[in-house]
């Protein structure tokens, strides 16, 4: 119900970014699809930029751009980026 209000709002008054966090995180790999389904229709009827913190998997493989910190050595972190539509086609 939160998230069908939160998107009701960005329709009628989109707003530039939206940050969700683990909102995916209760739902079952199928509703976490029609999450994701939602969420491109988003993008495409707005201009709004969705910024998901998550840790399913498949939320992950929808998204354009993944961000990740990791600790390659002890006590420095480093921030990973990975542009999955450029890694696409490195790829095929």
């Amino acid at each position: 119900t939160a998230m069908a209000l939160i998107f009701a709002v960005f329709l009628a008054n989109p707003a530039p970014i939206c940050v969700l966090d683990e909102v995916d995180a209760p739902l079952d790999d199928a509703n976490v699809t029609r999450f994701c389904d939602l969420l491109d229709e988003m993008c495409r009827r707005t201009d709004t930029r969705f910024l998901i913190i998550t840790h399913h998997a498949v939320t992950m493989a929808r998204m354009d751009r993944l961000f990740g910190v990791t600790m390659g050595e002890q006590g420095v972190s480093q921030l990973v980026s990975v542009d999955l539509k450029s890694a696409e086609t490195l790829v095929a």
